[in-house]
């Protein structure tokens, strides 16, 4: 019978009394006899098996060699965080490769430089500023750090850092169920050692501190968006205490860098239901410390017993729509983006109701103003979530209109090889409460996607470039660089995108030859 070493070890080193087991229903083997005991003493508790650990071969050579390193050193070593929580998760980054932490009571750059060398490898990075070390290996990136202690002063990031005992520094950790870590002495190999109820915590989906919230998060507010990210990904619950702290401390934020708040936000917009995060994000007022365009899509305004939809709920709506199809960052930014232009363009008129005339292109300038304001990048990932803001509209349109040939050709001339992400975009924002009304939309839509396939195969339109070029206009004609080699060019892209002429060489010859009369006059 196996038999776990959990328990004994604990109470052993100090790390946990038994009274804690006792308090907070510790996760154990039901093999030991604490665990014989408690389940006695407590029986309307409930206990769990800790299941065994199975490491795949490549982790248990590197967690092997990384134990030889800290007897080398004279340091006791633990893996700890991300990977033993995602272990018992049964994570696929757990499972495969993965980002491993290690923690060693000592130097955790003396272990990462021992371990490069029994691993044979020079691909290590040194921050002695920070005490810590990398080393890639395979498909594993290994982080090793000093077990240390960290007091903040309230107005600044940068933390006053000593040395520390492990529990020292699993108590610094931001959540129970990143605190959790595992032994890799030879006489105590991956037992668990989770003085703060991690297993519990994860056990039953909750999100909570090792130390007090508010201490938490006044030591470092990005674990705020931390907390919110973690319940998105996992879909956990953050733990009420903690929830009203940070609700309480949203304003905290103001002191993190851009570019730590856009990694956590973006974390949160690629969780598997992303509406979860930015709920939380809204519900405790951390969206409004650095997106007041989204909180201005928020709210209902009612005109004459007229009312408009709410922008808010309902972009999220589009967001998780979209995320069920695909895990593009920059496709689910262009449905977080395609409506934002709503709250300046708002009209309402006896005539039409509330209207929002120009959304589309306000919205595209909008968006490179946030983009920019976030720290995202100005490039070409910009062009494409302002293409698809600028165009989400179009296929709407046709799906309410007798579609001709005419107007899906320039749909796909424009979109171009986003076409395929666009239409998926005007899909997911088919939203309404009246679920016929949904179906209705979606069997129109279901028409405009099928004729844009078969004009697409019929013309060969993707990436549409006329068959003639400028260059071959002016040797053609005989004509210098000018307005006129413009004008003739646009009117053959025009003649094919309306039908007048096939995608064809010949056919564009003859209309530029035709078009050239018509400009000479008679």
């Amino acid at each position: 019978m196996s038999h776990r070493r959990d328990i004994p070890f604990l109470l052993h080193t100090g790390y946990a009394r038994k009274s804690y087991f006792i308090r907070h229903s510790r996760i154990f083997a039901s093999d030991t006899a604490a665990a014989f005991t408690v389940s006695q003493e407590f029986p309307q508790q409930k206990t769990f098996v800790l299941p065994k650990i199975k490491l795949t071969q490549e982790q248990e050579h590197i967690f092997t060699v990384i134990a030889e390193a800290g007897v080398r050193c004279n340091q006791p070593v633990y893996v700890i965080g991300g990977f033993v929580r995602d272990y018992y998760l049964k994570r696929r980054d757990a499972q495969k490769e993965a980002d491993i932490d290690f923690v060693t009571v000592g130097s955790g750059i003396d272990l990462a430089l021992e371990t490069a060398r029994l691993l044979n490898t020079r691909q290590v990075s040194v921050f002695r500023n920070f005490g810590t070390a990398h080393i890639r290996y395979g498909n594993f990136d290994l982080e090793f750090v000093g077990a240390r202690r960290e007091s903040y002063d309230r107005s600044s990031r940068k933390p006053f850092v000593e040395n520390g005992s492990l529990q020292d520094d699993q108590k610094r950790r931001d959540f129970t169920i990143n605190a959790m870590s595992w032994s890799l002495s030879k006489g105590n190999w991956l037992d668990l050692i989770d003085p703060f109820g991690g297993m519990k915590d994860l056990e039953a989906g909750i999100i909570r501190t090792p130390l007090e919230p508010a201490q938490t998060y006044s030591d470092d507010p990005l674990r705020m968006m931390r907390a919110v990210r973690f319940a998105a990904q996992l879909q956990f619950h953050i733990e009420q205490e903690s929830y009203d702290a940070i609700t309480a401390m949203a304003r905290r934020l103001e002191i993190i860098s851009k570019e730590r708040i856009l990694e956590e936000l973006n974390k949160i917009i690629l969780a598997p239901v992303p509406s979860r995060g930015f709920k939380l994000l809204f519900h405790t007022g951390l969206l409004g410390q650095f997106s007041p365009e989204m909180i201005a899509l928020h709210g209902v305004k009612e005109v004459d017993g007229v009312r408009h939809k709410d922008n808010f709920w309902h972009t999220l709506q589009v967001l998780d729509n979209i995320s069920e199809h695909t895990d593009s960052l920059w496709l689910r930014w262009a449905a977080i983006m395609h409506d934002i232009g709503k709250p300046p363009t708002q009209r309402f008129s006896k005539e039409h109701g509330w209207t929002f005339h120009g959304h589309d292109a306000v919205g595209a300038a909008m968006t490179k103003r946030i983009f920019r304001r976030l720290g995202l990048p100005m490039d070409e990932r910009l062009r494409y979530v302002q293409k698809l803001v600028r165009l989400h509209l179009r296929p709407i349109a046709l799906a309410n209109n007798e579609v001709s040939d005419s107007a899906v050709r320039r749909l796909i001339f424009e979109a171009g090889n986003d076409i395929d992400d666009l239409m998926t975009l005007c899909r997911a924002d088919i939203t309404s409460k009246n679920d016929e009304k949904v179906q209705r939309y979606l069997r129109n839509f279901d028409h405009v996607e099928e004729l844009v396939k078969i004009v697409e195969e019929k013309d060969q339109l993707r990436n549409f470039q006329p068959p003639v070029d400028g260059l071959e206009i002016m040797e053609k004609l005989g004509l210098k660089p000018g307005p006129a080699v413009g004008e003739i060019k646009d009117a053959i892209t025009n003649a094919i995108l309306d039908g007048e002429i096939p995608n064809e060489r010949e056919a564009a010859l003859a209309f530029m030859y035709k078009t050239a009369r018509q400009q000479e006059g008679p």
